[in-house]
């Protein structure tokens, strides 16, 4: 089985086009178990509640794995709670780390921060400069991963056209 993540800033549509594909290729897709958890959480997170956080998101993507046809779309991967942790604690701790370095990925879609910020209680940055900024890592994050990538960016149509043309590639090979 294939596993494509959908990666990138806050409010760059990674949800929506997570569902569009999982649609068109009628699989499963794994939604984010932060927001989840987040919605749960009778305070303000805590940087321990990243570990948390990031058992979920495995379990969850261990889960619907099973489920997949043949391809497997995750709404974020470990390298999203890496840049969460290290951006606000200044640290990651090295359980997370440990999982990025030994859970593999077939292709990476960076979402670009080229459509417009929606409101939602759980987004934290919607200064522009900080959009730029976060996009700028999970680039970098991605173009040191050693898997493919490609970058998304345009109208959710275009969007969801170029996503799915690069997955077909990938499912060709």
């Amino acid at each position: 089985m294939l596993k494509v993540v959908v990666i990138g800033p806050e409010s760059t549509g990674k949800s929506t086009l997570s569902e569009q594909l999982a649609t068109h290729y009628q699989t499963v897709w794994v939604p984010e178990y932060a927001r989840q958890y987040l919605e749960e959480l009778p305070r303000s997170y805590e940087q321990h509640d990243l570990l948390t956080i990031a058992e979920g998101q495995l379990a969850l993507e261990d889960n619907l794995a099973a489920q997949a046809n043949k391809l497997l779309i995750c709404d974020t991967d470990l390298h999203v709670i890496k840049v969460w942790s290290e951006h606000k604690y200044g640290a990651c701790d090295p359980r997370i780390l440990e999982q990025i370095a030994t859970r593999p990925y077939d292709l990476y879609l960076l979402t670009y921060i080229d459509i417009p910020w929606e409101e939602d209680p759980q987004r934290e940055y919607p200064d522009p400069a900080m959009r730029e900024y976060f996009y700028t890592i999970y680039r970098d994050l991605v173009a040191a991963s050693g898997v493919p990538w490609v970058e998304i960016k345009g109208s959710f149509e275009e969007r969801k056209s170029l996503a799915v043309t690069t997955v077909d590639k990938l499912l060709r090979k």
